[in-house]
């Protein structure tokens, strides 16, 4: 049998991994294989692969048989390719501990710097290097961070030995702390970490080797990371590998610093090589935000043969790749040394922007530019902006660091956001930097403002991936968390204080900015072109009003799926007139009633058709039960009770107590289970008939001026084929009796919806009937689980939270079970009418996941709220590429 290998090594040129193996090696491992392979200059280094890192959490952290000896191994090979001996006293090689998940996920796991240092083997790292001031640095970094991420003391402990340094000496940025000052920290840093933990700070390298290792794996279920992966649908069986990667120093002074950089703008998408860098300082300082960093165009200025070096490099890589790369670098005393490349994350504007312009460019065809934008990114371009023809008053100017627009209520901590955002606020978070642990408030947050960091810092680029606007590095305003405030010049800014930010200005505006819907064109319009020439799925939307539909077209609806005509009956003119319908005591007075609302139905179907433009209109019959449209039962018995308390003989009190009678009368203890639907239509086919007589009124409105529709006219809730029939007798008998009446021809439909599983069950019977179908996967989700969507929010994030399920239901459609009914239904359907139309019309319809499996199944169509169209055409798109492979 083959021994697995877990550990891949890179050296010398030539690299024992590939690009291609991100899900063995990760994104940063794979990277740093094919950078290698490539001729790149990467520092030495292995990568132990996710594999390792399921065993660890699968086997009560051990490692798996074999494995510290392959580590061994490795380390002997890079000791050579760097020319120094981890743990040698007298020229010391020192590593670097990383995470590298197959999907980026930034400042999410832990890192550990500087690693191999300790009292002997950090004289050596000052003798050869010549300067005692960089040793003793690189020294109380690797303490910091190792007792941070490996021995659990807090950072900010050791921050408070360090600012009580500065203080007693006089200065303020550690770059200005003199080599004494750095060593005279080493002592009460290690007493520290003796104190919190117990033990002695490990001296041995290989200890702490074995102990970085750990950490990084263990890091892959820290709460922030499980949050993330949550939030970005990653699965928690991927793990995590662990990159060991030959240290190379941005902090050798004026010769020497490190950077982050795109290839190109990450949140434009603009063709520039972008990025920032620092001179004298490690990684952590950059993505960390505790120094401003400088734009990296300045690199050419201070070092002219390094950027002209690393232009080269990008756009080898970015050729190389054809996607646009996230690139880190460090140089060392002149010398340029790549630490990482990986597809680099962008906002929906940029994503859909170099789609197509590396189409133009030759790099990419149409199928692969539309398989590059994922479609839930797409929210972010139908966002709000600010309108700025409005006036608005400007405080403070941070950095665009994630463009959009926000409007809410201040916020300081993560935790605070979270609570305020579940009692209905809009919040602004308000940082001085961001940290992985804030991750669950940016998440919930409007917007996000720091007074610290750049355009790759840690709230940059995990708000781009969110999705929402950021302005950062705002170093106008002062951010005290534990006063709640921010003062900007003297203005003072309070918690629950509204502002609005800019992200793609940066400009922080006092209290609530107008703000408008984006159009959508150029770019955009390119590339959903290219996807509906793929896709095979129609999309339509759910409608209930003409401007609903309006915006839905510009969206690109093909038709609407679903109208909803209860929404209609709540009007301030209607609703009294549907409150005298029910309420009315025979046939004779709810036609009387009926006939009154009959003008107001015909209006909003005729609304409707013109908005659609000849496009199909799927209108569901009335759903709900009656009660809905009474006052509450509750408030009735307290108006009554009050009313008799106060003697009242104006007539009010009998008028009250008779709506009172009526609705206990409908009252249900389940109502979503009982009178509803169908059932409604076949106790009181009068309503039904209504509306089916307004439906073909508004069509032969049409019909006389020229123009063609087709309605469909959908009955609700079916679980027989004789409810089905019952119905589509009457609705057949009004819409002749309308077409004769008014002389007009007039084709239409006459279909169900599958929300019932015994109607999935019998789907061949029903469609002997049935012209279409319409999955409504919303109760049919309720009815197959059997919970109820009004309190499944208590226990379902428990079930996610604990695996018993692995998504909510309600937004993920569930293939195993409701998904095998629709199934069901459309074999069934199609054996028995095979040019049946079969299209799903809930929420399930504009979440990408859900679509994928509807064209999977042979469906028609999806349909979906009108923001969602663009994303259900790409999701269709992306499906059809899926099954090409």
């Amino acid at each position: 049998m083959t021994t697995p290998k877990y550990v891949y090594v890179y050296a010398n040129g030539h690299a024992e991994g590939r690009g291609d193996q991100k899900e063995l090696l990760g994104g940063k491992g794979a990277g740093l294989a094919e950078m290698t392979n490539l001729g790149i200059p990467v520092p030495a280094g292995f990568t132990l692969t996710t594999e390792v890192c399921t065993y660890f959490n699968e086997h009560n952290k051990e490692y798996p048989p074999g494995l510290w000896e392959e580590v061994l191994d490795a380390m002997r090979q890079t000791e050579e390719a760097m020319g120094h001996r981890f743990g040698d006293p007298a020229d010391p090689l020192l590593v670097s501990v990383r995470s590298g998940a197959r999907v980026s996920m930034p400042g999410m796991m832990d890192t550990v710097l500087n690693l191999g240092l300790n009292d002997e083997t950090v004289q050596g790292l000052i003798a050869k290097s010549g300067n005692e001031r960089f040793g003793y640095d690189a020294y109380r970094r690797f303490i910091t961070m190792y007792g941070d991420v490996v021995l659990g003391v807090p950072h900010s402990a050791f921050e408070e030995i360090l600012d009580a340094k500065k203080e007693e000496v006089g200065v303020t940025l550690d770059t200005e702390l003199s080599a004494d000052d750095l060593k005279s920290l080493i002592a009460p840093y290690k007493a520290l970490v003796l104190e919190r933990t117990g033990k002695p700070f490990p001296e041995d390298p290989m200890e702490q080797l074995r102990g970085g290792i750990n950490a990084v794996f263990d890091s892959w279920n820290v709460p922030r990371a499980i949050t993330y992966r949550k939030l970005n649908n990653i699965p928690d069986h991927w793990g995590t590998a662990v990159n060991v990667v030959s240290m190379v120093y941005g902090n050798r002074g004026e010769s020497s610093g490190t950077g982050v950089a795109f290839t190109r703008d990450p949140a434009t998408g603009e063709r520039i090589f972008f990025g920032e860098y620092l001179v004298d300082a490690q990684g952590e300082d950059v993505v960390a935000g505790i120094r401003t960093p400088l734009p990296i165009a300045e690199l050419e200025r201070q070092m002219p043969e390094i950027y002209r070096e690393l232009v080269e490099i990008y756009q080898r890589l970015e050729a190389h790749y054809k996607d646009m790369q996230d690139m880190e670098f460090t140089v060392e005393e002149g010398k340029l040394y790549m630490l990482q490349t990986r597809t680099g994350k962008r906002t929906a504007q940029a994503a859909v922007r170099i789609a197509v312009e590396m189409v133009g460019e030759g790099l990419i065809d149409e199928a692969t530019a539309v398989s590059r934008v994922e479609p839930a990114q797409l929210d972010q371009l139908l966002h709000p902006r600010i309108d700025t023809d409005q006036p608005v008053e400007v405080i403070a100017q941070g950095l665009p660091a994630s463009p959009g627009a926000a409007v809410g209520e201040v916020v300081f901590t993560a935790e605070s956001a979270i609570e305020e955002v579940a009692k209905g606020r809009q919040v602004i978070l308000v940082r001085a930097e961001t940290s992985p642990d804030d991750v669950g408030g940016m998440h919930v947050a409007e917007g996000i403002l720091t007074a610290r960091g750049g355009m790759t810092s840690h709230a940059a680029v995990v708000a781009r991936g969110m999705g929402k606007c950021c302005v950062a590095g705002c170093s106008a305003i002062t951010v005290d968390a534990e006063a709640r405030q921010i003062t900007v010049g003297d203005r003072v800014v309070r918690e629950f204080d509204t502002l609005s930010l800019n992200g793609s200005t940066g400009e922080v505006i006092l209290g609530a900015a107008k703000l408008i819907v984006p159009e959508l064109s150029g770019d955009f319009n390119t590339l959903m072109g290219w996807a509906d020439k793929i896709r095979t799925l129609k999309v339509r939307t759910n409608a209930d009003t003409p401007e609903d539909a309006a915006n839905a077209v510009a969206f690109g609806a093909e038709g609407i799926g679903l109208c909803r005509t209860e929404h209609m009956f709540f009007g301030e003119e209607r609703l009294p007139v549907v409150q005298e319908m029910i309420l009315a005591e025979d046939e004779a007075a709810r036609r009387a009633a009926l006939a009154k609302l009959l003008p107001f139905q015909r209006d909003d179907f005729l609304g409707l058709f013109r908005a659609m433009d000849g496009r199909p209109v799927t209108i569901r019959l009335l759903d709900p039960p009656l009660h809905e449209f009474l006052p509450s039962r509750e408030g009735l018995i307290e108006e009554v009770a009050t009313l008799r308390a106060n003697g009242n003989n104006d007539g009010t009190l009998a008028e009250r107590e008779a709506l009172l009678a009526k609705v206990n009368h409908l009252h249900e203890l389940n109502p979503m289970l009982g009178h509803r639907g169908c059932r409604l239509g076949i106790s009181y086919p009068e309503i039904y008939e209504m509306q089916a007589e307004a439906i073909a009124l508004a069509a032969a409105t049409l019909a006389k001026e020229g123009k063609q529709i087709v309605p469909e006219i959908m009955v609700p809730l079916v679980g027989t084929v004789a409810e089905f029939r019952y119905l589509k007798e009457r609705i057949v008998k009004v819409v002749e009796a309308v077409k004769a009446r008014e002389s007009v021809a007039l084709d239409y439909l006459i279909g169900t919806m599958i929300e019932i599983p015994r109607a999935a069950l019998t789907a061949d019977r029903i469609a002997e009937e049935a012209q279409f179908f319409s999955c409504g996967t919303n109760d049919l989700t309720q009815m197959t689980f059997g919970y109820s969507r009004d309190d499944a929010g208590v226990f379902l994030p428990d079930y996610v939270e604990k695996k018993i399920l692995p998504v909510d239901p309600f937004q993920v459609l569930d293939r195993d079970g409701v998904g095998q009914l629709v199934r069901m239904a459309v074999e069934k359907g199609r054996a028995t009418r095979p040019e049946l139309k079969v299209g799903i019309c809930g929420e399930h319809g504009g979440e990408p996941s859900s679509i994928e499996f509807c064209h999977q199944v042979g469906l028609d169509y999806v349909s979906c709220s009108p923001f969602r169209v663009p994303i259900a055409r790409l999701a269709a798109a992306q499906a059809v590429l899926a099954d090409r492979g």
